[in-house]
């Protein structure tokens, strides 16, 4: 996957464009649909499929008196689950007070048939852009003839007759549902980022624990609980066993144990893979969990076939 950080570094780059826009946060079976399809689309006119996301989000740009936005992936996880899901380009447009002025037809019109030669566009059910949200399947359809491309809308995508969305994700996600979440999402919650040993361990005794460095404060981390994972890093996958501690801080705490393996990972990159949550936090007088405890989370985990 090409990843372009604005629109003039991709133009002229994407040979007959296949083109999508949105956040795509979570990158969840309905973005996924979508991929597929404008992947689907580019084979049959040889041509590439392409998103368009922004960045930062723009609700942090037009709000940011608002503090309360949670997003299910970081940059860098978005990235990497785009590249998993087969898009081809990634455009990454740096989202400004100014460029949300940007009107619909122009949007349209200058950047995704002007500056990107778009063949056809691919849009989500209900899905708007532009100014004040003002363009929609109906405004595409009818620009279209006009600019020489063609549209299609995308059909919303149910689990278990539930449409699937990012803002039901994260709700699952705070609510520690972390299966209903996966369900939506078709693969499991991640929480990436560099890797450090932990000086003090949130155990009685002497067990020995990572810290999952997290360094963009909007990444959503789920409720405080003992959570079975896996940690993906340098190829391998090793079984653990996450606990996640309630912080008053801007960032919050996110703790492993290595259930089989004996490693250093200090330094390192890697991902965690939560599966489910198994146990709620109970904390000791001096802020430290009880070695009993411990090994009855430790017991339910080893259980689980994940």
């Amino acid at each position: 996957m090409k990843v372009f950080h604005d629109i003039a570094q991709a133009a002229g780059k994407i040979r007959n464009a296949v083109v999508t826009t949105g956040s795509f946060d979570g990158v969840h079976i309905g973005h996924k649909v979508i991929i597929d399809r404008l992947n689907q689309i580019a084979r049959e006119i040889d041509g590439e499929s392409a998103l368009i996301t922004f960045h930062p989000h723009p609700r942090k740009v037009l709000y940011p008196e608002q503090t309360d936005l949670k997003l299910i992936n970081s940059q860098e996880e978005k990235i990497e689950l785009l590249r998993k899901a087969g898009l081809q380009n990634l455009i990454i447009v740096p989202f400004s007070i100014e460029f949300s002025k940007t009107s619909s037809h122009d949007f349209v019109g200058n950047i995704l048939v002007g500056q990107l030669g778009a063949k056809v566009v691919v849009v989500g059910h209900n899905h708007h852009f532009g100014h004040n949200r003002q363009g929609d399947y109906e405004y595409l359809h009818n620009l279209a003839s006009e600019l020489g491309f063609k549209v299609e809308e995308i059909p919303l995508q149910d689990i278990e007759n539930e449409t699937v969305s990012s803002t039901k994700i994260r709700k699952a996600l705070l609510e520690g549902n972390i299966q209903r979440a996966n369900a939506y999402l078709d693969h499991q919650y991640i929480i990436s980022g560099r890797l450090q040993q932990s000086n003090e361990s949130p155990v009685t005794q002497n067990v020995p624990f990572f810290i999952v460095e997290i360094t963009e404060e909007e990444k959503l981390v789920p409720p405080p609980g003992v959570y079975a994972s896996n940690l993906f890093l340098e190829g391998k996958w090793l079984k653990s066993i996450t606990f996640v501690f309630d912080s008053n801080t801007k960032s919050q705490k996110v703790a492993s144990h290595l259930i089989y393996d004996r490693i250093d990972p200090e330094g390192q990159k890697g991902t965690l893979y939560l599966y489910k949550k198994v146990m709620d936090l109970p904390l000791l007088g001096n802020g430290s969990l009880g070695l009993e405890y411990f090994e009855e989370a430790k017991e339910r985990v080893e259980d689980l076939i994940y």
